[in-house]
Parts: C-alpha cells; structure tokens; sequence
C-alpha cells in the first residue's frame, strides 16, 4: 500500500516561524497574537483564528499556500473566548472547530462585549460588528483531553483552565522525527512580550495549577508557544508560574 507523506512547509520564505517539520507559528500585527498551524498528512490544524474576518481570511489563505496541493485547513482550536484569537473563525468555512466546555456558550451570550472589546483596543468598528454577527462558535468541546489524527501525527487537546480565562485550551504537538522537541500551544496563559494579562474573566486562583498542567504534558524539554510574543522554555514557564503567585497573593 502507497503512504501519501506531506512534504514539509518552506515555513520561512512564507513568513513563518519553523517550530518542527510539521508546525509553525505566526505573530500577528498590531495585537502580536500567535497562530499555528499543524500539518498531517490527511489534515491541517490551525490554532487561533485571528482577530477579524480580514485577517482570518488571510491567514486561511496563507496556510493553502503552506499546504499546497489544493489542500485546505480542514480543523480549528480556539484556545480561549478573546476577541484577538477568535474573530477571524467564520472565515474558516467548513473547518471542524475545537475548543473547551462551556466555551462556546460565553461567545454566543457575550457577543456584544466581544464586539465592544475589540474596538476599545482598537479595532474597526464595522470590522468587529461584522465578525461578532457572523462569530463561528466551537462545536467540538473539550472536557478533559481529546486527540485529532491528522494522518502522519496526532495532537492533543486539553482543558487546561481556568486560568486566563475560565475556558483556556493547550495544543500539544509531539514531535514527528527523532531529535524534534514537543511543542505546546500554550494561549495566553503565558505570555513573553509582556505580564499575562488578567481581566474580569480570569481565575487567578486556579492559573499557577492551570500552567502546572502545561508543564505535564509538555516536560522539560518541550517549546512553549505564548499567546503573546517569543517562544519560551519550561523554566520560563515555572519562572511566570511563581510571578503569577505573588502577584495574586496566593502563598
């Protein structure tokens, strides 16, 4: 029998950032979100969505000329109900979406303080109206930990949270070839540009046990992706684990 293997993405000359052969990541303008995409064989995963239609629709396009071959993303995890990560998910037409319990409701019941956060850290009016009006909510929903095979390597989904918010989702790629470290999709439960941000949806008392549970499945010699800014190492991950307890006061 013939096995069809995906030639790895030139992740660079498309503007990429290289994590494994089969996973990069891209740091969004203005907002420096991070998306990734996981390549199978038989499937395509992107994580994050982008924080509009406009930039959704972009970063779908990018991915197809990733892919090539006509092949298209085919799933999409959301790792937590901020404007930033999910507006762009309606330009993701017919794409399995993934993301935690309960996730899905907080999108549809808050649309319009989605839509106005958006344009309070300054996106375009019309542009978040649009998206928030057409907002694809997750309809694959994460309780514990659920694997997709994508044909070549199977990722984990895990209900990691609360924390960030009360819904945060982790995405852990193994590597696919000897020596290739594991990569975790980490959201913004870690972030490297700068202080995690902690608004009036996070759990402060459950994120240090919520990063605890990244730090298991990644180990110590994973990449941990940020939702914002460079990719870390776990001691960075244990190092903003103990900043986050003094600040929260919770010794």
């Amino acid at each position: 029998m013939d096995v069809r293997v995906t030639p790895a993405p030139d992740w660079r000359e498309a503007g990429w950032e290289r994590l494994t052969a089969r996973v990069g990541r891209r740091r969004l303008p203005v907002w420096d979100c991070t998306v990734g995409l996981v390549v199978g064989d038989e499937a395509a995963l992107m994580i994050e969505a982008g924080s509009s239609l406009r930039e959704g629709a972009l970063l779908r396009a990018e991915a197809q000329r990733l892919l090539g071959g006509g092949r298209r993303v085919t799933h999409l995890a959301l790792t937590h109900p901020h404007f930033d990560h999910v507006l762009g998910a309606a330009a993701f037409a017919g794409v399995e979406v993934f993301g935690t319990v309960g996730v899905d409701a907080v999108l549809d019941r808050d649309r319009e303080g989605l839509r106005t956060d958006a344009v309070t850290q300054g996106l375009d009016a019309r542009a978040a109206a649009e998206a928030t009006d057409l907002l694809v909510l997750p309809r694959h929903l994460v309780s514990g930990e659920r694997t997709l095979d994508l044909g070549g390597v199977q990722v984990l989904l895990a209900n990691v949270g609360p924390g960030h918010t009360g819904h945060d989702l982790a995405v852990l790629v193994p590597g696919s070839a000897p020596g290739e470290p594991e990569v975790v999709f980490c959201g913004d439960l870690v972030e490297e540009s700068g202080a995690p941000q902690a608004g009036p949806d996070a759990v402060p008392g459950r994120w240090p046990a919520a990063l605890d549970r990244l730090l298991a499945l990644g180990g110590a010699d994973a990449r941990y992706v940020p939702g914002h800014g460079a990719v870390v190492d776990a001691a960075f991950v244990r190092a903003q684990r103990e900043e986050l307890v003094g600040r929260f006061g919770l010794r």
